[in-house]
């Protein structure tokens, strides 16, 4: 992996789920369940359209719940604060990946689909609180999910970000399209590579890959 890649890069961006944590902690396994169980009281379907739902418009809208607001005018605050109700209590404090992150040249920001105060909890669980310089959920995004090119347009001029000096670190392949189109250097962090013109790098091991960025 060539470090000189990103010696330009002074605004580091980081999804949260599967990415800041290991998959193997398994939390979007809760809040899928709590999704569907939503989309079952919102709607008024059973467990099985509810569960097929809410696949579906993953696919189609990008998020479950840019789904629900586009086609059933559902409103997202109180569906964002349950299904993020989950434990976090098997979450443990990663203090090497703390450093590395810290380490980083320039601006750190944490972008998820899911909400901040979610983001903050999870940040909290795994000892990364204080190291980033902001924490953006889809609420600053007006709810518009990534991959939507709006989202990243909203949310990085929120923050002032130059995409030509930035990076991204995402487990979702579909995410990276459009920071790749934008001009960053794109990370797919997860267990297995995928194929695309639109990914730079890939890691399975984020710690080890942040490390090799210092040369």
């Amino acid at each position: 992996m060539p470090a000189s890649d990103f010696t330009h890069v002074r605004a580091w961006v980081f999804d949260l789920d599967n990415t800041l944590y290991p998959p193997a902690a398994r939390l979007f396994d809760q809040i899928e369940v709590r999704m569907t169980a939503y989309v079952m009281e919102a709607l008024g379907v059973d467990r099985a359209r509810a569960d097929h739902l809410r696949r579906q418009y993953w696919l189609d809208h990008g998020t479950t719940l840019a789904g629900l607001m586009r086609e059933h005018d559902v409103d997202p605050g109180p569906y964002l604060t349950d299904v993020h109700d989950i434990s976090l209590d098997h979450l443990d404090p990663d203090p090497t990946l703390a450093a590395r992150i810290r380490a980083l040249p320039g601006r750190r920001i944490v972008y998820t689909n899911g909400c901040a105060p979610y983001a903050e909890r999870v940040l909290a669980a795994r000892g990364l609180s204080r190291l980033f310089d902001a924490v953006y959920g889809v609420e600053h995004a007006d709810f518009h999910p990534k991959p939507d090119h709006g989202a990243f347009d909203r949310v990085f001029a929120r923050d002032g970000l130059d995409p030509r000096i930035g990076a991204m670190f995402e487990d979702e392949p579909r995410n990276l399209a459009v920071p790749h189109a934008m001009g960053m250097k794109t990370v797919h962090v997860a267990d297995a590579p995928v194929e695309g013109a639109h990914i730079h790098h890939h890691t399975d091991d984020l710690s080890t890959f942040l490390a090799g960025l210092a040369g």
